[in-house]
């Protein structure tokens, strides 16, 4: 069914087949809420995952509010530029964030100052997740974790690790993995997915921690070898890649995942009502089908629930900060 039909269907059933009771039948002020269009930051750029799936709701959130919902732009500064555009918009629910965890779990944690601060968010849930995977070049010459643990414990620091760009999660996923194997790498930071892939495809850096989404259509072409999901379970996109929990490090599980936030403030009331609608989209068949297709698990939780998840990733990265002693503007 193409987006076309699928809104339409949609709107046919007045959401009625995806919306719990209590969304058609609000008593408080949400209940005609929204009244004028309503925006999405996303502090990165267009054409990730973290812009795909955020867009894939607005979709269907435009017919199911009969307002516009539109997705807006703002990268820079790990995420933090468009953050504070969020965190100092009028809580009244037209001004949404939906981002990875930097600037919601990692930044301040990373930054000697940030503008804004992002505990003060409202979660509404976390739209959904993807597991980091470890992509080697065809030119490095291992197959296995145990192999790349050797190597790079045969030449401390020789082995280049891009990364999507200092403090991002690609980048503590490789020094979580670090401190797990008791080895050190040469990280390179780049400006985003992109051009990391690209370099590493044409064997200028080693290994790249990165989300299997982007880098799957590399793998399944023979352009890179994706030798470890860093996951508890097998992904059923590479069920040939083992995990590294079965490769010598237990336990190991590190990935991105995609939070959506209203600003400071913004009515309990409200909150429930977004993450009604939100939640029913991205559980319907044909939602969950197009984040299965970009290699990423719906969630769609509780705002009580994205908040301890949120909490749990903030003490995870900012360990492994501690522990790495990782620094902006350090490789």
């Amino acid at each position: 069914m193409d987006r076309r039909r699928f809104n339409t269907a949609l709107l046919a059933s007045g959401a009625a087949a995806l919306l719990p009771q209590g969304v058609r039948a609000q008593g408080g002020p949400e209940a005609d809420w929204p009244k004028q269009i309503v925006r999405i930051v996303v502090p990165f750029p267009a054409g990730g995952t973290s812009d795909a799936l955020p867009r894939l709701i607005a979709d269907v959130l435009t017919q199911v509010w009969k307002q516009p919902v539109v997705i807006e732009n703002r990268p820079g500064a790990g995420g933090n530029l468009g953050a504070e555009v969020v965190a100092f918009a009028p809580p009244d629910g037209y001004t949404l964030l939906a981002a990875p965890p930097p600037p919601i779990a990692i930044n301040h944690n990373l930054y000697p100052k940030l503008g804004y601060d992002p505990t003060k968010f409202k979660p509404i849930t976390i739209i959904g997740s993807a597991t980091n995977v470890v992509d080697v070049s065809n030119k490095l010459d291992v197959s296995t974790i145990a192999e790349l643990i050797a190597k790079a414990k045969a030449n401390p620091g020789g082995i280049n690790c891009a990364n999507q760009g200092n403090g991002s999660t690609s980048h503590l996923t490789a020094a979580l993995f670090e401190s797990r194997a008791g080895v050190k790498f040469n990280h390179v930071p780049y400006r985003g997915t992109a051009p990391a892939l690209a370099d590493l495809v044409a064997g200028h850096v080693d290994i790249f921690f990165d989300n299997i989404s982007q880098s799957l259509p590399q793998h399944r072409a023979g352009m890179l070898k994706m030798i470890g999901v860093c996951a508890l379970e097998r992904s059923s996109d590479v069920p040939e890649v083992p995990t590294l929990s079965e490769q010598g490090l237990p336990g190991f599980s590190a990935g991105a995942w995609y939070g959506m936030m209203a600003p400071p403030g913004t009515p309990d009331a409200l909150i429930e009502k977004i993450n009604r609608d939100v939640v029913a989209i991205i559980r319907s068949p044909e939602v969950t089908r197009k984040f299965v297709e970009q290699a990423a698990k719906p969630i769609g939780n509780t705002p009580q629930e994205a908040a301890a998840f949120i909490a749990a990733e903030e003490k995870l990265w900012g360990g492994v900060i501690k522990q790495a002693n990782v620094k902006i503007g350090s490789g």
